[in-house]
Formats: structure tokens, C-alpha cells, sequence
């Protein structure tokens, strides 16, 4: 059965795995590679270049990868790949829709294993990343060596609607400042009128409506709100990247069939799994990594109880880390499954 940890229960005496980042690295190695005529994906190594490969991907989808993300493993233990999604970060070109679908993104992370001569990998993704974790997984179960999920989003239709609907209930203010940034008679089909905005090629038309849609999710992923108000200036084109390519999944279901992947987990179940879940969550709430762990019994299922959705939350931090740090580690040396924080059962 899953470990569901509870935040009711007093401290225990087990001492914790390591739960703070590691600290600041640099890559080894960093390329571009063609996936296809007209995506070049970035990707970058860093870590011990002879340790077990584990891959990041990434949230979004459109948000592209940050230093920040190579700090969540040991970098004597772990090979660690991170790589930029089709037109994310420091991929080009960026902010491009053709071509850009689950399948193609499923597709390029092969062509980036095989290039990087890597024979198995962890998978290690959060939000839109554990989205493409499981694609890839149930596409390539061979390849894998075990997830690490965080944020669970699995594409369906009433997740899509809860963010860009549902998410008013808790962030009325922030859903207001989104919502209104269209006129009046565009805001019954929010995400078809945001859409039509960003892939419009005017910047008076296509940049204000990033800047609006990016600060609405900022301002839901956190349990408690930050002082920065992101994407004020967008000089890069990151947000601009961000809200696009998501409108753009979010318009054609994520890409994926309706009812995905409850039919298929049986090719993966055997992998060794942990799903961490913030109790606070709101733009993917524990709904869906319930029933993810609900499915998936075999895996470790970590609730922590005061974080949202996050990966840098100090919560949610606390447990990848104590995560990557667990999956290095024998069965002989440690019980994987056995508590590491207070909250635990």
C-alpha cells in the first residue's frame, strides 16, 4: 500500500535523511541539440559525469529550467541532466507552438538520452513535469529507473478548469486581475481569448497578456505570498514562452487521451516511486496525487502539510531532497519507505 503521511502526528526520533539543497554547481558539460528542423533543445550536465543519471524536467509547461534545479542532488552520486523543453528557457526557437506537443517532447527526451549515451534514468519532475515523467515512463518503462513526483498535474480537462476557474475560490483577488485583464465579452472562454492574445504577433497585444497570465499563477503557487512580483519586465521573452506554450496544452488537453494514464500505470509500477504533495497546493491540488497514489500503492506517497505547490518551498524542498537522497541509497543501508519527517506515519 501507498505510505500517505499525515500531518497529525506528533515528532519522532528518527533522524532525517539530508532536507536542505545542495550547494551551487556548475555543468561539466552544456550543448544544444537539433530534436527536429526546427526545435534545438538546451541542455546541460552537471554532478560526478560516472554517477547514476537522473533527469529534471521541468514545470510549465513553457517555464524552462534554472541553476537552482542541479541543487536538488547529490552531485557526488548523481550524473544530473537538465534540459530545456521545446520552446522554453534557452531552447529556440522560443515560444514556438509548432511541432510542440506531449508526443514531441516525449520524443526529444529519447533523442537526448541516447545522444548523452545515458542507458537508464531517474526521472525527477514537478507540476507539468510529472505530467511528462509519466508520458515518457509509460512510453519508455525500459529506460527508467524510478520517479520522483512532485505537484502531480496529469492533463485532464477538470484540472485545466480548475485553473483557470477553480483557483478563484482560494485566490479571488489574483483570479480578478486575471480575468479582467480581457474585456468584458471575451471573458467567457478565458483560455480561448488568452490564447488568441499570445499567439497574436502585435507586442501591444501579446506581451501584456504573458505578464497578467504569469502573475496569476505566481501568485497561486505559493502557501505564503512573496514580496517579487514576477514577470513586471519580461525583457527575455520568458513569460511571454511560459503563458503561450501553456495556453497552447492547456487548449488541446495537454496532448494527452482523457482518462490518461490510469490504464497504463501497471507498465510501471514496479519502478520505485515517490510522489510529494504540498496539503496547500492550489494550482494542482492533492485531489490528483491521491488518486495517483490510490493506483500506484507501491509508491511512497509524502503529503507535506504547510506548502503549496512550490519546489522551493522550504517544505516541499525538504522532502525532493530527502527523496533523491533516499532513492541513492540500498535497501540494506536505509528503509525506504520508512518515516523521514515528523509529519510521517
Amino acid at each position: 500500500m501507498a505510505v500517505i503521511q499525515s500531518e497529525s502526528h506528533m515528532p519522532r526520533s528518527e533522524t532525517p535523511l539530508r532536507s536542505d539543497l545542495f550547494p551551487e554547481i556548475s555543468p561539466f558539460a552544456s550543448g544544444m541539440l537539433a530534436v527536429d528542423g526546427r526545435h534545438t533543445i538546451y541542455w546541460e550536465q552537471s554532478g560526478n559525469p560516472e554517477g547514476v543519471p537522473v533527469v529534471f524536467l521541468h514545470g510549465g509547461p513553457g517555464a524552462g529550467s534554472a541553476p537552482v534545479h542541479r541543487r536538488f542532488f547529490d552531485p557526488q552520486f548523481y550524473r544530473i541532466v537538465v534540459f530545456d523543453q521545446r520552446g522554453c528557457g534557452r531552447s529556440m526557437p522560443l515560444g514556438e507552438l509548432h511541432d510542440n506537443t506531449t508526443g514531441h517532447l516525449v520524443a526529444d527526451m529519447e533523442k537526448l538520452r541516447t545522444h548523452l549515451g545515458i542507458h537508464q534514468w531517474l526521472l525527477f519532475g514537478g507540476s507539468w513535469g510529472s505530467t511528462l515523467a509519466l508520458a515518457y515512463g509509460l512510453k519508455h518503462p525500459e529506460r527508467v529507473t524510478g520517479f520522483i513526483l512532485r505537484g502531480i498535474f496529469l492533463g485532464a480537462r477538470s484540472e485545466i478548469e480548475w485553473f483557470l476557474h477553480g483557483m478563484r475560490a482560494i485566490f479571488p483577488e489574483a483570479w480578478r486581475d486575471f480575468a479582467e485583464h480581457l474585456p468584458a465579452a471575451e471573458r467567457a472562454d478565458l483560455l480561448g481569448n488568452y490564447y488568441r492574445r499570445l499567439t497574436d504577433r502585435n507586442p501591444d497585444n501579446h506581451r501584456p497578456a504573458a505578464r497578467a497570465w504569469s502573475r496569476y499563477e505566481a501568485a497561486c503557487s505559493t502557501l505564503y505570498p512573496t514580496a517579487r512580483a514576477p514577470f513586471e519586465s519580461d525583457h527575455g521573452g520568458f513569460a511571454l514562452a511560459l503563458s503561450r506554450i501553456e495556453a497552447h496544452y492547456f487548449a488541446n488537453g495537454t496532448f494527452v487521451p482523457e482518462g490518461w494514464p490510469w490504464s497504463d500505470l501497471d507498465r510501471i509500477r514496479h519502478l520505485p516511486s515517490t510522489i510529494v504533495q504540498g496539503r496547500y497546493d492550489i494550482v494542482c491540488p492533492p485531489v490528483t496525487a491521491d488518486a495517483l497514489a490510490r493506483a500506484w500503492p507501491e509508491a511512497r506517497y509524502v503529503v507535506v502539510p504547510d506548502a503549496g505547490h512550490s519546489a522551493l518551498e522550504p517544505g516541499i524542498r525538504a522532502a525532493l531532497v530527502n527523496a533523491t537522497e533516499s532513492s541513492r541509497l540500498s535497501s540494506s543501508d536505509v528503509d525506504l519507505f520508512a518515516p523521514r519527517f515528523p509529519w510521517e506515519t
